[in-house]
């Protein structure tokens, strides 16, 4: 189950940032029913956030609160029924950031919460490795829903 609250005051393709985190957890074989909660928040309140939970100024585009520690299944073994966690995306900084990445504001929106899903999952970008094999698998991700979606 997703659940998805816009209290950025932007407008947002909510039901599509909804139909792409269950897209990315049927293809990283997550239980169906496991609960994500997606938040979209103005710049104030993820500057808190930041602050708060990571000890750094200023807004950032997304952040990750996993909660029971859930990790990508196999087609024969999907993840145990569980809660994900939370995600917490930043319109504003989004749209900025997009044109600095070469993305439109809702590619940029899309790679944000495929990364932040990923956290969730249990990968990180802090080693070169990591960082190659979680960047890799969020290409591979928007790449597919972008192939899926064109049809």
């Amino acid at each position: 189950m997703i659940d998805i609250n816009n209290e950025s005051g932007q407008v947002v393709d909510e039901k599509g940032l909804v139909s792409l985190a269950t897209y990315a957890l049927t293809l990283l074989h997550v239980h169906p029913d496991a609960e994500l909660s997606i938040v979209l928040v103005d710049e104030d309140t993820m500057a808190a956030y930041h602050e708060k939970f990571m000890g750094e100024p200023g807004p950032t585009d997304v952040l990750s609160f996993p909660m029971d520690e859930l990790r990508p299944g196999s087609p024969d073994a999907p993840s145990p029924l569980g809660v994900l966690g939370d995600i917490v995306l930043c319109p504003a900084v989004t749209e900025r950031q997009a044109a600095e990445t070469g993305r439109t504001p809702r590619q940029e929106a899309d790679y944000l919460l495929v990364h932040g899903l990923l956290h969730l999952l249990g990968f990180d970008h802090v080693e070169e490795a990591e960082k190659r094999v979680m960047f890799d698998l969020n290409d591979q991700i928007i790449l597919a829903w972008e192939k899926q979606r064109r049809r």
